[in-house]
């Protein structure tokens, strides 16, 4: 029997932040991938080497987990006062499907660096030694996102002694800005879905839960740690190795998706994976993170856990780190509760591997929450580069 010779189309391997993926230049794809359809999402299962019932993803570039099995797609934008287009996949582990519901905080950063790496950016924009501003089109969610992208003798600077906890190595500082964050555009006429601040959610087999549902940065259920039976210091291990206690996170996530308008049937959740995420909010207790690093109360404003894809997060996705900066900037949501009350326009919380700032600005307009901006910091640095090889025959139904 003949086979299908392998093909290689030219990619780039990067972190973002606390994430991986793969990363194309839309131009470089095969034809049949250049737009969106199967053969597209056929291809970058078969990079990340999705689906694996054995959830190693040894015969592909993933990781195993949320954060590496991701590919993003960049392309020279035609909007005005943009420099790209960036498009995000999470690829599903143990399914046969990408999830194009969402973007990706973290690789946001990779992004604005890729775009300059990439020849993506007007040379005349990028300084000979300073900082580029790359203006970023989120093509999964038609929001702008700001890259501020170090730039040394003309290139990107990757190397710097920015310490990102869930980052093993220091590296360059990239300052991102989430500008009008809000994803109201699908999930309902504000960033609060429901209208507001605090909802009663039932949850079947769980019973009411209080939750803030938060359309910022990403769609994100808010509970208290205390009314699921967590205190909000848990790691990784503590709630992945629970079958028992991933399914009552599905089981809330699935209500909330329900509640705010992202899914109509309960069966839908399945292939909206990436979105809603479901966190755990408490308030400030002293911790030792998952390298071992003492996190002390005093030094953190509430305590935040979230899973992604299914899973305890290892550290805190971008996104969700826009929507918990979002919250505790506004009066009476579970978030702001947890970190004090009151009027705030940064928060730091506690994760799995440490500690992370987020700012975030919001105001009231006639009666609704709008927030102009996020803002934090992350780092970003090519890791291979080269091309990807894949069989020939995964681009055939």
């Amino acid at each position: 029997m003949t086979q299908a010779a392998q093909i290689r189309v030219p990619a780039t391997y990067m972190r973002g932040g606390t994430s991986k993926g793969v990363f194309f230049r839309l131009e470089d794809l095969p034809a049949s991938c250049q737009q969106p359809g199967a053969a597209r999402d056929r291809l970058f299962m078969r990079v990340i080497g999705s689906p694996d019932p054995y959830a190693a993803h040894i015969d592909g570039m993933g990781g195993a987990t949320s954060s590496t099995s991701k590919c993003v797609i960049l392309s020279r934008s035609e909007r005005p006062e943009h420099d790209v287009e960036y498009l995000y996949g999470q690829i599903s582990i143990d399914k046969a499907f990408v999830d194009w519901s969402g973007n990706c905080g973290n690789l946001s950063t990779a992004a604005g660096a890729f775009a300059i790496h990439a020849g993506l950016v007007d040379p005349a924009r990028i300084p000979q030694n300073g900082t580029c501003v790359v203006r970023i089109w989120q093509a999964n969610i038609g929001k702008t996102i700001i890259a501020h992208v170090p730039v040394t003798d003309g290139q990107v600077q990757e190397l710097g002694d920015f310490e990102l906890d869930g980052v093993t190595f220091p590296a360059a500082e990239i300052v991102l800005e989430f500008m009008d964050p809000s994803d109201d555009g699908e999930a309902g006429s504000s960033m609060f879905p429901t209208g507001n601040l605090v909802d009663e959610l039932d949850v079947p087999g769980i019973g009411t839960l209080q939750a803030t549902m938060i359309s910022a940065g990403i769609p994100t259920v808010f509970v208290r740690a205390e009314d699921i039976g967590y205190t909000g210091t848990e790691l990784r291990e503590d709630i992945n190795s629970s079958p028992e206690a991933l399914a009552r996170f599905e089981a809330i996530r699935i209500a909330g998706a329900l509640r705010m308008g992202l899914i109509s049937t309960h069966e839908e959740a399945a292939t909206r994976q990436h979105t809603p995420k479901i966190a755990f909010v408490a308030p400030p207790k002293s911790y030792a993170a998952s390298s071992g690093k003492a996190i002390e109360a005093n030094h953190v404003d509430l305590l935040v856990r979230a899973l992604s894809m299914g899973k305890l997060h290892h550290a805190m996705m971008g996104t969700c780190a826009v929507a918990i900066g979002t919250a505790a900037a506004i009066p009476g949501t579970l978030v702001n509760q947890a970190a004090g009350g009151g009027e705030r326009t940064s928060v730091v919380f506690g994760h799995p591997s440490g500690t992370l700032r987020v700012g975030a600005e919001a105001k009231q307009v006639d009666g609704q929450w709008q927030v102009t901006k996020a803002i934090m910091s992350r780092s970003a640095r090519i890791l291979m580069e080269g091309w990807v090889r894949v069989p020939g025959d995964c681009l055939i139904a």
